[in-house]
């Protein structure tokens, strides 16, 4: 307990605390040049920024504490992420009913699948500060697809909603006068990491790999896990995308075979956006 308690207050956090300080102010002259074009993100920007710091400092603390813990205890806190993460991308989706529940039912089924996996070959291990990191990742990801889809989907269904319609007047089927709009949206939402996985060695080169080399690995080894760690980020935000919108899918027609969305649905964009005093 001393030790944990010493380490948080040791040079090396003043020095971070400094770094920290220096990004801040970049991200706040890009916040001003933003505002010179009219793009007012101030409030946003600040909140932001002082959330993220405030739940790293956390995370660390936490850390500190359990790094010496078990599969159970690492276990726990990517369940309690799971559900932060579902919080988070449910309020992206605003006026959408039931979003909360189906962003975690997504959410866990992307990430939850792909860390078993990666348990069960061998390729995490069940060591809480290695467990806790790279699972992280997988659920931040599993966030982002989930309401990339999800938003991406309703946009389509509320744009089509003419097509779709005149297909249901003629007997179609409710999955088929929406496929083609699911597929867009699944597509939509792995556009990112399938971009990283290309441009992955050629202009960046990621932390894990980096880590890695720096504590002594074998680069090459390094070079292969970090492809791995990439792939199945690839692959939870894949199970999360299609999860996300067959679940949506399965919300937007009544049991007739109605749709239940119409254009002008859902709430408008962020005022604060592109607005001028």
């Amino acid at each position: 307990m001393i030790h944990e308690l010493q380490s948080a207050v040791s040079p090396e956090v003043v020095t971070g605390l400094g770094q920290a300080a220096a990004a801040v102010v970049l991200c706040a002259a890009v916040v001003m040049l933003c505002r010179l074009h009219a793009v007012h993100v101030e409030r946003e920007a600040a909140l932001s920024i002082a959330r993220g710091l405030g739940q790293m400092v956390c995370v660390g603390l936490v850390l500190a504490f359990v790094l010496h813990s078990g599969l159970p205890v690492g276990a726990l806190i990517l369940a309690l992420m799971m559900v932060a993460t579902a919080f988070t991308a449910a309020r992206r989706l605003k006026g959408m009913d039931g979003a909360l529940l189906l962003c975690l039912w997504a959410i866990v089924a992307g990430s939850g699948a792909v860390i078993l996996t990666m348990l069960a070959t061998g390729s995490l291990a069940p060591h809480i500060w290695i467990l806790v990191p790279v699972g992280s990742m997988m659920i931040a990801n599993a966030m982002n697809a989930c309401a990339q889809a999800v938003e991406r989907f309703r946009a389509e269904i509320l744009a089509h909603t003419g097509q779709i319609e005149a297909g249901l007047s003629l007997g179609a089927d409710p999955s088929v006068t929406v496929a083609p709009y699911l597929q867009s949206a699944v597509y939509a939402s792995l556009l990112p990491r399938l971009d990283m996985l290309k441009s992955l060695g050629l202009v960046w080169i990621p932390g894990v790999m980096a880590g890695m080399m720096v504590s002594g690995a074998n680069p090459i080894y390094a070079s292969i896990y970090q492809f791995v760690i990439v792939t199945m980020i690839l692959a939870a935000t894949g199970i999360t995308g299609v999860v996300a919108t067959v679940l949506v899918r399965t919300s937007v027609f009544t049991p007739a075979a109605q749709l239940t969305v119409r254009a002008g649905d859902g709430q408008a964009p962020d005022a604060t956006v592109g607005a001028t005093h």
